[in-house]
């Protein structure tokens, strides 16, 4: 369990938080529509919240 953590969740969480951003940068810097950087910044933040809730997850599985 804890290997899925560290290798395989953990990645993937910070990963989609990184993607994210990037379409958001990248729709910022085109001039794109600001209702879809809205959506991908509420986007960006739960992704970060799950992501925080990952890790914890795998600093808890790891000390246990």
């Amino acid at each position: 369990m804890t290997e899925f953590l560290v290798y395989a969740l953990v990645p993937i969480a910070i990963g989609a938080v990184a993607v994210v951003l990037l379409l958001g940068l990248s729709n910022m810097a085109r001039g794109g529509s600001p209702h879809r950087s809205q959506k991908l910044m509420r986007l960006r933040v739960l992704l970060q919240f799950i992501a925080i809730i990952v890790i914890m997850l795998t600093i808890w599985a790891i000390g246990k």
